[in-house]
């Protein structure tokens, strides 16, 4: 397919989002949202005559227009939109997060047009981006994830928070994969194919990719528990004994059933009380602490319905310490 695009950015390209004292409303300006791009920008100036291909094994062979998918139902999803980290460092922690209002057509819909065969069990998704990062020649960016992921809220999505995606955000079309890491929902959707096994490439045989007390590896999907305080923020002073009301957002792919804060550096744990979840939304936690005299600093930790809880250390979902002082 012939290149009807340029690029606005050669290489890579990224944009560090809200900080967590930062993070105040349920949905998170556009302009506050986290930005990663491996291997650049690209400008395009038709997008609703982007194409789409749809292959591997389906019984019927596709492609359409972003136009054309703006004709097909539309469906808005509100989601938490997490950066994974660097594939370089992939151990350290970060809170880039954010919770975004998509919309687009179902990705479920559009295979449905085109019929998936049985022996398909992976979607490839295929970037038009391409080029060079961590000193390798990378070609298209491309990802997978499992056909058993694939339900009503997975969009090909040509809308963030009700406007046109911006480029850095991959218009005119990118996939979402809702409580999947960021780095799996690919900008400048080119191709969807369907296959029998995991794809080929660095950003899924190299990188994106953590390893397993057994040995084994396990793809970046799924977002682990993880939380963040917003208030109070870094810094904060108190007086002992004064009353302060704690709050901040947790999420995971698995749900969250509880979360707890420390105000000993994890020698003891409060139990918040936690909003009603709204589906892939990030969830609201509050906790009414009195301020103890000497406490140097607060921590969150998050635990998932399937009782996997946030580490001190170690991952990229660590617990999150904020640093306060109470005289």
């Amino acid at each position: 397919m012939a290149d009807d695009f340029t690029y606005k950015v050669r290489g890579f390209f990224g944009r560090i989002p809200l900080e967590p004292h930062q993070l105040v409303d349920r949905l998170t300006p556009t302009e506050g949202c986290i930005v990663l791009c491996h291997l650049g920008v690209l400008e395009v100036a038709k997008g609703d005559d982007w194409k789409l291909e749809v292959g591997g094994l389906v019984e019927r062979a596709a492609s359409f227009s972003v136009g054309q998918l703006k004709t097909f139902p539309r469906t808005e999803v509100v989601s938490v939109h997490q950066c994974a980290g660097s594939p370089l460092t992939p151990d350290k922690p970060t809170q880039r997060i954010c919770n975004v209002r998509w919309a687009g057509v179902r990705l479920d819909y559009v295979l449905g047009l085109a019929g998936a065969e049985r022996s398909a069990n992976f979607l490839w998704s295929h970037g038009a981006d391409s080029g060079e990062f961590g000193g390798l020649e990378c070609g298209n960016y491309v990802k997978d994830l499992p056909l058993s992921r694939m339900s009503d809220d997975v969009l090909l999505a040509y809308e963030m928070n009700g406007a046109p995606l911006l480029p850095e955000h991959g218009y005119p079309l990118r996939l979402v994969v809702p409580g999947f890491y960021g780095t799996n929902s690919v900008k400048w959707l080119r191709k969807v194919e369907l296959h029998p096994e995991r794809a080929p490439g660095v950003f899924t045989t190299k990188w994106y990719n953590d390893p397993e007390p057994d040995g084994s590896i396990r793809p970046v999907w799924e977002i682990a528990p993880q939380s963040v305080v917003v208030w109070p923020k870094p810094g904060s002073h108190f007086n002992g004994d004064d009353l302060v009301q704690v709050w901040g957002w947790a999420w995971g792919d698995d749900g969250i059933a509880t979360v707890e804060l420390s105000f000993d550096e994890g020698r003891t744990w409060q139990e918040c009380r936690l909003e009603k979840p709204p589906g892939r939304s990030w969830i609201k936690f509050v906790c009414d602490w009195s301020a103890e005299k000497g406490c140097t600093g607060l921590m969150s930790r998050a635990t998932s319905r399937l009782g996997e809880s946030q580490p001190p250390d170690g991952r990229r979902n660590a617990i999150y310490r904020v640093p306060i002082s109470v005289v």
